[in-house]
């Protein structure tokens, strides 16, 4: 009996150890997992950053920092595991920050230090109020970001390209990004399913072209149709919900929403400068519905927040930044134009309660522009559009009668915002920009215009 149990051990253990052997052929090695997209950089504040990562399986993961100033003291997060639930991604909090200051950083895999060929720094905003001018800052903008693939797109000519405008975006050396919607390009094979969502984020963050931009410039984003669901997608999309968690999953906003409602909904503040970044998909009226019900661009309650929150800023530059045209009167396409009660209603409203500052930030159009919507007795609406990144560029459909002569540009592009001067006389440049990085126009927007 004795041995025959010794016999049943041993072929227990071989059994056993076989099946170890073979799974762990079939399953890649921790130490093979590293990063597959990123680090990016979430929202800065003064105490804390968000920082972000993506691996290729499940590790790990955390990130190491210091000041510039003092290298040798380190810090580091708190450290979270990877899952296939979450795409692999992890957003962490680096929360022993001082306002102003530059940090290196790296980030650690299963205990191994993943290098990059280029800089990783981030930054914590500087604490200027009370103490002296705001600080001079950056800002990167674009929308329409389509990276081909294809085994998934349509067939015929590419649609995509011109990736190298990332390159030319992070040399420039903006403090910030914020991206316009259209960020990704939701397809056929994506649109009705988890994987399929998560798929199509995962191929274009992951793209070479745009990892050095990702490491040291803080991002921000809103969103449009393609990547909240098909085509002219509205409320109606069944899986919105879908596009939203991996929207949270790949962005670092600082919030999501407002009043406990559903949506990309949120804001920042950059110096002096306050970004209200809306929503103008979740609570959107189908386009083609006319004819019973109240028609919405943004919603009733996203409407009235953002006429509070601009009636409370005290900021010189009180910037709006939504996925389609604001300021246009072009009634096409997917403009505010096309909701013209509602669009009414928020010009009324910033000039009833007189407030001053107010300009907006779009993309979706597939061209540049700058808008300049008059209005009796004050100063003027202006929307900035950018777009595209790397989609299609085009100019089609009707004139907008309110576009700034000189700044229409129908090829692929990005723009910057430079703010700077004294806090009482702040100054906002604008300069849009080609693929390459070439300088396309220039304008200057001064706070005081804007009285």
């Amino acid at each position: 009996m004795k041995n025959s149990r010794q016999g049943l051990g041993f072929a227990l253990a071989f059994m056993l150890a076989a099946a170890a052997s073979s799974e762990a052929q079939t399953r890649p090695s921790s130490a093979a997992v590293t990063i597959r997209s990123g680090p990016m950089l979430g929202y800065s504040g003064m105490r804390e950053v968000m920082l972000w990562a993506q691996t290729t399986g499940a590790a790990n993961v955390h990130f190491v920092y210091w000041d510039s100033a003092a290298p040798g003291v380190r810090h580091r997060t708190a450290g979270a595991m990877t899952s296939a639930s979450d795409a692999y991604t992890t957003k962490q909090i680096a929360d022993r920050v001082e306002p102003g200051r530059v940090y290196g950083y790296e980030v650690i895999v299963n205990g191994q230090r993943v290098s990059r060929p280029y800089p990783q720094r981030f930054q914590s905003q500087a604490l200027w109020q009370w103490r002296g001018d705001p600080p001079a800052f950056r800002i990167a903008l674009g929308s329409c970001a389509y990276v081909n693939e294809p085994a998934y797109d349509r067939p015929g000519a590419p649609y995509g390209g011109g990736l190298e405008i990332f390159q030319s975006i992070a040399r420039m050396r903006p403090d910030a990004m914020l991206w316009l919607g259209d960020n990704v390009y939701l397809r056929e094979v994506d649109w009705y399913t988890r994987t399929g969502v998560l798929a199509r984020y995962t191929h274009a963050r992951s793209i070479p072209e745009l990892q050095p931009l990702l490491a040291s410039t803080h991002h921000y984003a809103t969103w449009d149709d393609h990547d909240f669901g098909p085509n002219n997608s509205d409320r109606s999309w069944v899986h919105k919900d879908k596009s939203l968690e991996a929207f949270k999953l790949f962005w670092g906003n600082p919030s999501h929403g407002v009043d406990g409602k559903p949506g990309v909904t949120t804001m920042f503040q950059w110096g002096d400068v306050e970004f209200f970044l809306l929503d103008d998909r979740y609570y959107r009226t189908p386009n083609d519905r006319d004819s019973t019900g109240h028609r919405t661009y943004l919603g009733e309650h996203q409407l009235q927040w953002i006429i509070d929150a601009l009636a409370s800023s005290t900021a010189p530059f009180k910037i709006v930044a939504v996925g389609g045209q604001m300021m246009s009167p072009a009634a096409e396409f997917e403009n505010f134009a096309t909701y013209p009660e509602e669009r009414q209603a928020l010009i009324d409203a910033i000039t009833a309660e007189k407030i001053p500052g107010v300009l907006f930030l779009s993309g979706d159009r597939h061209l540049t522009e700058l808008t300049r919507l008059e209005r009796n007795g004050t100063y003027p609406l202006y929307d900035i559009t950018v777009s595209p990144l790397s989609a299609g560029a085009f100019a089609n459909g009707k004139a907008n009668a309110a576009s700034v002569p000189g700044t229409l540009v129908t090829q692929r592009n990005f723009a910057l915002l430079d703010f700077s001067g004294p806090r009482t006389d702040r100054s906002m440049k604008i300069s849009v920009h080609g693929t390459d990085g070439a300088l396309l126009w220039t304008r200057t927007i001064t706070a005081r215009e804007l009285r």
